[in-house]
């Protein structure tokens, strides 16, 4: 029979939330399961609810779950806000010291301060030690990675912690161990090959580096900065130049600095961040100058849900800026995705002088995902489209060409180059000559042919005759992908089709994939549908019937199919 648990680790920002699902997620992957966790936090730095939903399983996931088999309460309140998600098998491990309400019938395990140690003070700093002890006892898998782990996590703190958070991890563990439940982990067995355990911004991060970045400037913002984190944490490796700009103005005029002189370069933020940045987008349009820039969508408007999820930025980043310029904007579904996508932004970018734009949000970029290493190529192909070799005459930056590509050279190297946010003439001189403000805009136009023919960015599943299409788009992906699942074993054909690079549309590719379905669904989370405006815009295709979540929380499986059943 399948594996299938969700555990939820709840409790106040501050109690160590994050860390003991970090802990027991590396564990549990090592040990041989499929782990996928999902991280849920308010906009505080103390106190407010939080907590992470840990999903194990046998096979591969894609998607979290509702429901709850395991609650981890660090507080009275993650008791009060998740009891009735619990499975009728369900058991709840507290802290005795702060959690006195319980619901009736529910089967539980109470960790006190005497049973994990003698020391009151210790055993309250140590309580989450205890609780993953206890986890792990119910889950019947071996104490002594957690021991280790937990060493690794503590060493720097001297001994005597280590000792405290050892001693109530392996009373947590008898406690667990002691207890009857139905979740055990005692079949599954370690993998042949080690496995990944990363984020969507992890991976993004990785493909970055992996493309040859080398510089990254941008501002702290919910949730784009694990990204600039991430690429922090692993510059001097990868001899990378990390600059926290004093805010988005300068830390994209920064960028398009460093890039005009030939860095690979890239910036960020969540959507109040980037529109600050909206004038300097169109300068790089403008002045033909390669950028990437990472864009992770949170619920606006305005500050709106500061870390929560959402897909409300799509409209937004496709027509930003005053007057037309081309543009890219791909959205990954996965983190396998994510590192390939980056990785080829920055090539796309390089060759077709323009910004690139990977548009991802909080669920995407929190959520740790396992992968197998070889879901990740050992490298990339890294394209630098720069001229070099002597200039007969004057060089024209913005030589009018079939493709719209002129010949890009660096500064410094060689002929003067004349870049400009005005319009120009092919040397690059500012002009108000009407008719070459024609051909101008015309050239940089013609780059869209050459790019909307190598976008594709299609993945489906299930089978092409199915009545029944699902369209999804960046990290609906895995949700959606789950619920055509369940609706094949279930009997009811249907099949998704999920699109990651969406600008230029590719409006030829996106007909011929979603054909003629009897019933064509768009699954969305903003309020209004905006990727089904732009099918319908660019193809002449809507859906009949739209599924939209917009609260904050992420979308799952069951949500999807409530909202089928709702409209059968």
């Amino acid at each position: 029979m399948a594996i299938d648990l969700n555990i939820v680790i709840g409790g106040a920002a501050g109690q160590g939330v994050h860390t003991i699902t970090g802990l027991l997620a590396k564990i549990l992957v090592r040990q041989g399961c499929q782990v996928l966790f999902v991280q849920d936090y308010q906009s505080r730095v103390r106190g407010g609810h939080l907590f992470n939903r840990i999903r194990l399983s046998d096979q591969p996931l894609l998607s979290s779950r509702e429901g709850i088999d395991l609650l981890v309460a660090l507080n009275q309140e993650t008791v009060q806000l998740h009891r009735d998600e619990l499975a009728p098998d369900g058991v709840i491990i507290y802290d005795a010291s702060v959690v006195k309400e319980l619901p009736a019938g529910v089967s539980t395990l109470a960790l006190t301060a005497g049973d994990l140690l003698a020391e009151q003070k210790a055993a309250e700093l140590a309580i989450n030690a205890g609780a993953s002890g206890a986890l792990m006892g119910l889950l019947k898998v071996p104490l002594e990675p957690l021991m280790a782990m937990l060493l690794e996590a503590f060493e720097a703190k001297g001994s005597e912690v280590v000792g405290w958070n050892h001693k109530a991890a392996a009373a947590g563990y008898r406690l667990g161990a002691a207890a009857g439940n139905s979740h055990s982990l005692a079949g599954i067995t370690a993998p042949a090959q080690p496995r990944l355990l990363l984020s969507g911004h992890e991976a993004i991060a990785v493909g970055a580096l992996a493309a040859g970045l080398q510089l990254i400037c941008g501002y702290p913002m919910t949730p784009w900065s694990s990204v600039l984190n991430a690429i922090g944490q692993r510059a001097d490796r990868f001899g990378v130049v990390v600059e926290q700009a004093e805010d988005e103005i300068a830390a994209i005029n920064l960028a398009i600095g460093a890039s005009y002189a030939g860095v690979r370069a890239m910036t960020g933020s969540s959507g109040g961040g980037f529109a600050l940045m909206v004038e300097a987008l169109g300068l790089a349009g403008c002045a033909e100058i390669p950028l990437v820039i990472l864009e992770s969508q949170r619920p606006g408007p305005s500050t709106g849900l500061p870390t929560r999820t959402e897909q409300g930025d799509l409209s937004f980043l496709l027509y930003a800026g005053q007057g037309d310029f081309p543009r890219a904007v791909l959205a990954p579904g996965t983190p396998a995705q994510g590192f390939a996508l980056t990785a080829r932004a920055f090539n796309l970018a390089d060759r077709y002088q323009l910004p690139v734009i990977v548009i991802t949000d909080q669920y995407f970029g929190d959520t740790n995902f396992t992968h197998e290493s070889g879901d990740f190529p050992a490298a990339v192909e890294i394209e630098r489209a720069i001229a070099t070799g002597p200039v007969d005459g004057v060089y024209e930056r913005y030589a009018l060409t079939n493709s719209g590509i002129s010949p890009r050279r660096l500064p410094g190297f060689g002929p003067v180059v004349a870049a400009d946010s005005d319009e120009h003439t092919p040397d690059g001189h500012l002009t108000e000559d009407l008719a070459m403000r024609v051909q101008m805009q015309d050239k940089r136009q013609r780059k869209l042919t050459g790019l909307a023919d190598e976008l594709d960015g299609i993945t489906s599943l299930g089978p092409d005759d199915a009545p029944l299409t699902l369209a999804c788009w960046g990290s609906s992906l895995g949700p959606v992908a789950e619920a055509v699942t369940r609706l094949n074993a279930a009997s009811t054909p249907a099949r998704m089709v999920h699109f990651s690079e969406l600008w230029p549309f590719p409006a030829a590719a996106v007909a011929r994939s979603l054909g003629r379905p009897q019933k064509l669904v768009m699954v969305e989370m903003n309020a209004t549908g905006q990727f089904n405006r732009l099918l319908r815009q660019e193809t002449g295709i809507g859906a009949d019937h739209l599924v939209l979540k917009y609260d904050g929380a992420p979308l799952t499986p069951e949500y999807i199919l409530r909202a089928l059943a709702g409209h059968a």
